[in-house]
């Protein structure tokens, strides 16, 4: 949720994933590319790319969407399962007022993912793939790179662990990879180890603005950083504002 009308730069959407949007409106730009949904509205987006993305306030003043990301793992079962389920799609594809029952079958799928001690874990997978079949009937497939870039499996390794006291030197014990060729392999994706970790940091920060009530400073702490005030300097430059514009608080001539 959100209380102002911002927009996000290169967000980077590793894994396939759903939107709702229940109310305002929602841009998605990639390159050329874009992609607006109104309240009421869906939309799907392929894993491994980066987006700049705008959020605006309905008229009564309310950002609301849902978001359903899929582990890797739980697609690529899908397809194998479904090998004639159609191509894969690139970038992203609106589903304009989907019907009641997708609608459903996603909420019953978002609630598995949120409540994870009230439904096993063989029916959250079985609610996870329905929507994938869903997805498929309206000709939208979901799929998952076979190979990962070095940056998109630091990303993995990051975001699993955001509070942990990164170096370059674990990072390369655990990708049995030398700091030579992680940071030869970093440059040449465009990224580096201290900005990618940043990153990471950052777009974890900013998805828990929007979906909890923790305070800033706990954030803070969840995603690495100590010092709240440090944090927030880190968010402004990359976000363009202070986390505390998200739930709708700005100074005044800002």
């Amino acid at each position: 949720m959100q209380r102002s009308a911002l927009r996000f730069s290169n967000v980077v959407v590793d894994s396939p994933a759903l939107i709702l949007l229940k109310h305002g409106t929602k841009s998605l730009q990639s390159g050329s590319r874009q992609w607006t949904i109104q309240g009421g509205d869906a939309i799907a987006i392929a894993g491994g790319q980066s987006l700049d993305v705008s959020n605006h306030l309905s008229s009564a003043g309310l950002f609301e969407a849902r978001w359903l990301v899929w582990d890797k793992a739980v697609v690529q079962r899908f397809e194998e399962a479904f090998p004639a389920a159609g191509r894969a799609m690139t970038g992203a594809v609106v589903l304009k007022q989907p019907s009641s029952e997708f609608l459903a079958a996603t909420e019953r799928a978002i609630s598995a993912v949120c409540c994870p001690s009230d439904v096993p874990e063989p029916v959250a997978l079985h609610r996870l793939t329905e929507v994938l079949v869903w997805l498929s009937l309206a000709g939208v497939k979901l799929s998952v790179p076979r190979a990962l870039s070095t940056s998109a499996k630091l990303r993995g390794l990051f975001a699993g662990a955001p509070s942990e006291a990164w170096t370059i030197s674990n990072v390369t014990a655990r990708l049995a990879m030398s700091e030579a060729t992680l940071r030869r392999r970093l440059s040449a994706e465009g990224t580096s180890f201290v900005d990618l970790l940043a990153d990471v940091r950052m777009s974890l920060a900013m998805t828990l603005l929007q979906s909890t009530d923790r305070a800033v400073a706990r954030i803070a702490l969840d995603v690495g950083y100590e010092s709240a005030s440090r944090f927030a300097i880190r968010f402004r430059e990359r976000f363009g504002f202070a986390p505390t514009a998200i739930r709708g608080h700005r100074r005044s001539g800002t």
